[in-house]
């Protein structure tokens, strides 16, 4: 009998939800559906993007086994009767910058370098403005009534996966996964557990957190009548009992996104993936806990029992998109561009902190062009940098992870950014190494559906599923480019900041 498992993605810009075949993998149906704009939104629009995008994927009502991943980072806080008390902050709300400081200062002791080492050392990361620790010291601080409502706080997969299941059993049932609540700032990838000290740290408080789950351990059971269609019409999951009917389906632990990613795409020890997305990521998976205090390094845990030390860009496929805003071409466009211009661009630099930045971590800083001259003025040259310059950010973090000791055996370019021409093109000379393109898909709507798959096998691992033929690009290392690219970067941050608002 033919068992079928769903895996949400639910990212930044929408919800997405794929059905597999739990055996094989083969996919059967899907449904998507685009999020609000914004770094602060109300969880229920996630929750209503959800409905829409189960309603185009045929429903759950056939459906076994269940998984969320979703963006990492956000701050879902919830009163006493599981009401959301303000909208969430998500990752890339630069707001608690100055929070984020000021926590690395405090376990110092007004030492920032001492205080990077003492998180290091307790959470494998230094806080940054994404991580949920400080969004909740930003809270206490900006908003202390929100905060003194706060009985609980989660991240945005708990959420969604505690309305699947009709926030069954109240804020006590609130469950989440290793890889998400390594990003919290207040749970040890090392250690296995929540650090309280550092919770309380953050916001005067204890506010109960999500239960910590095994990569396969049950969070729960759908409930039908929470689970309505885009039409508004419950999906009917029949009881079981002797009659064969299917039972209510089983819910997974989730996953951060990159973690659903490395699952998703097949990543494992000695692989590299680096994905280009609203944000750029890179990461690995390794077998031992990493504790970076330069801050460059987050050290997460991954969602097979491992560990997935990462490196984050804010600025990705949003670097592409605004510079052919500023063309008044199409992506499509800009890469015929990209590709006409010259290696190095004619010497034009294009720095991307269009949004701030993370690695490294300048939340004020603005993205500059670094030798813009008469000949180098062109359509071509312009958007050559916009490539180069976007990926050079992604190289410093592939080589953090080389100089932190992880094997790099073979890099994999994922996300929506990977099915760029230019970007597949020109990343092997950036990164140095052949650059290996899997088979479009959806990552991390396909890693949570593996999940649940994993969860109704029962097995030590997680299934094997087929993938797609993989595409493997070669390049020239182009060192000057990474050379402009560093100069330019350590002269940044020289000018005063400016408001974003």
């Amino acid at each position: 009998m033919t068992r079928l498992v769903a895996g949400i993605d639910s990212s930044t810009q929408s919800c997405k939800v794929v059905i597999r075949d739990a055996e094989s993998g083969a996919l059967v149906r899907e449904g998507r559906a685009a999020h609000p704009e914004g770094t602060e939104v109300d969880p229920r629009a996630w929750w209503d993007a959800l409905r829409v995008a189960l309603g185009q994927a045929g429903g759950l009502g056939d459906v076994a086994a269940v998984s969320v991943a979703g963006q990492q980072h956000g701050m879902v806080c919830l009163d006493e009767a599981g009401h959301v008390v303000r909208p969430a902050l998500l990752w890339n709300d630069s707001r608690s910058a100055g929070a984020a400081a000021d926590l690395v200062a405090e376990l110092g002791d007004g030492d920032a370098g001492r205080g990077a080492l003492a998180w290091a050392e307790a959470v494998g990361s230094v806080p940054v403005a994404s991580f949920t620790v400080t969004k909740l010291r930003w809270l206490a601080e900006h908003e202390p009534a929100a905060m003194a409502r706060t009985a609980a706080v989660c991240l945005p997969h708990d959420w969604l996966t505690w309305q699947l299941a009709g926030q069954a059993g109240g804020l006590d049932a609130l469950r989440t996964d290793r890889s998400d609540a390594s990003g919290t700032g207040y749970w040890s990838p090392a250690a296995g557990g929540y650090l309280p000290d550092l919770l309380h740290r953050a916001c005067g408080r204890r506010p109960k957190v999500p239960q910590v789950l095994g990569p396969a351990e049950i969070a729960g059971e759908v409930d039908p009548r929470a689970v309505p269609t885009a039409g508004g019409d419950t999906i009917t999951i029949p009881g079981g009992g002797d009659t064969g009917a299917q039972a209510p389906a089983l819910l997974g632990p989730g996953a951060g996104d990159n973690a659903a990613a490395a699952l998703g795409a097949g990543i494992g020890v000695g692989d590299v993936a680096v994905s280009i997305g609203t944000s750029g990521t890179v990461f690995g998976v390794g077998t031992e806990p990493t504790a970076d205090a330069s801050g460059i390094i987050a050290g997460f845990a991954d969602a097979t029992g491992h560990f997935l030390p990462l490196a984050c860009t804010l600025n990705a496929a949003r670097v592409l998109e605004a510079i052919a805003g500023l063309l008044g071409v199409s992506l499509t466009r800009l890469d015929e561009l990209a590709l006409a211009g010259p290696p190095g661009a004619g010497g034009l630099t294009l720095l991307p902190y269009l949004d701030g930045e993370r690695t490294p971590n300048r939340p004020d800083d603005t993205g500059a062009l670094h030798g813009l001259t008469r000949a180098s003025a062109t359509p071509q040259n312009l958007a050559r940098a916009a490539v180069e310059g976007m990926l050079n950010g992604l190289a410093d973090g592939l080589d953090a992870l080389r100089a932190a000791g992880l094997d790099v055996r073979r890099v994999l370019l994922i996300g929506g950014g990977a099915r760029s021409a230019a970007v597949r093109a020109i990343a092997p000379g950036i990164f140095g190494l052949p650059v290996t393109v899997p088979a479009p898909g959806e990552y991390v709507a396909d890693g949570a559906a593996r999940q649940a798959a994993w969860l109704l096998s029962g097995a030590d691992a997680p299934p094997s599923w087929e993938s797609g033929r993989a595409e493997v690009y070669e390049a020239d290392p182009e060192p000057a480019v990474r050379e402009r690219y560093a100069a330019a970067r350590d002269t940044a941050g020289s000018l005063p900041a400016i408001d974003r608002d």
